[in-house]
């Protein structure tokens, strides 16, 4: 299975480490090129850009986004135009407690 991860902070990096430890394929994007190179070192595709990521995934495409609560509408704002009918984008993002109870 593919799967691609935007977000390799602690969680998003170590998902994708654990699907890759299990034959997954992971292709990756961060804001931060180092977390991507640092995961592309270790046998996942890189991508350098949004645009990139989503070219580098094989239709029906898999998204799951790991960032943090304050970047998950720009993230998904710029993530969806790109996606297609039949595209699936998993929001993994941390939630603010207090936006849950509003």
């Amino acid at each position: 299975m593919q799967l691609g991860m935007i977000g390799l902070g602690r969680m998003g990096a170590n998902m994708v480490r654990r699907l890759m430890r299990d034959g997954h394929e992971c292709v990756v994007y961060d804001l931060n090129a180092d977390a991507v190179k640092k995961l592309a070192d270790e046998g996942a595709v890189g991508a350098a850009s949004m645009q990139d990521f989503v070219g580098k995934l094989r239709q029906p495409r898999a998204a799951w986004m790991m960032v943090p609560a304050a970047v998950v509408d720009q993230t998904l704002e710029q993530l969806a135009p790109l996606m297609e009918s039949g595209d699936i984008i998993v929001d993994g993002g941390n939630s603010v407690v207090e936006d849950l109870n509003a």
